[in-house]
């Protein structure tokens, strides 16, 4: 459902059915030469639909900026601050929790955004004990990306633009992925990057991590069907403890 288009004469009685709230939240940011500024905010935006479909909820318009310090050197990324994003979700957050919902999953498509996430969930969780908050980043995905993948990770934790990140652009959006000009670019990422502020252009110029030409929309629909799964169950058993 999308709560954008719904009215105000019947939205309460909708909420008093379904109280879970899906939003997405993405981030404009270099994707390398075949795929655009939006990947992030695609993906989280489409994952949030296919998730609210699972669990008959209602899906939030997207937030399509996010905390980009890392590639902010990159054209056409734009980045805003932690604490900017954290006062937002606080805010939106509070809202969604007086208009009656009791469940808010938001749906990140960007791993830089996840300590805002993690911190405003927090600061609500404070405010209102019985307003369960979720930031997902797709839960699972690490078990499966280490049994599909044809290439070793650079990193344990960082995937960009890469096989992993262009296979689930395959699954959810191939519409908008330009495979005749994915790349392979392995970088060496120093481990001085995971203990000390390290702009991605330090280690490369195309902001991709990986090589690209592997990805392929089986891999993707692998991760993503995997994270839709843990998602939805959670949100269910949320739900079953809110009654």
């Amino acid at each position: 459902m999308n709560f954008a288009l719904e009215n105000s004469f019947e939205i309460s009685n909708k909420i008093t059915k379904s109280s879970i709230a899906i939003m997405p939240i993405g981030a404009v940011e270099a994707h390398g030469p075949h795929l655009p500024l939006c990947t992030d905010t695609i993906l989280a935006e489409r994952l949030a639909c296919r998730l609210a479909e699972k669990v008959e909820g209602f899906v939030l318009p997207v937030i399509p900026y996010g905390q980009v310090w890392s590639l902010r050197d990159f054209p056409g990324s734009i980045s805003i601050s932690n604490e900017t994003l954290i006062r937002l979700l606080v805010e939106i957050g509070t809202s969604l929790y007086k208009q009656g919902f009791r469940i808010w999953a938001m749906v990140n498509g960007h791993l830089g955004n996840q300590t805002a996430l993690k911190e405003a969930a927090r600061i609500l969780y404070d405010q209102f004990p019985n307003f369960k908050t979720f930031y997902f980043f797709y839960p699972g995905m690490n078990k499966v990306v280490n049994e599909i993948r044809e290439t070793e990770a650079i990193h344990s934790v960082y995937f960009h633009a890469c096989e992993i990140e262009t296979s689930i652009m395959l699954y959810l959006a191939e519409e908008y992925v330009d495979m005749s000009k994915a790349i392979c670019d392995i970088p060496n990422i120093d481990e001085e990057a995971d203990v000390s502020p390290t702009p991605w252009k330090s280690f490369t110029q195309t902001a991709v991590l990986g090589d690209a030409t592997k990805a392929t929309k089986e891999k993707g629909k692998i991760i993503v069907e995997t994270a839709l799964d843990k998602m939805a169950y959670m949100l269910r058993r949320a739900q079953n403890e809110a009654v």
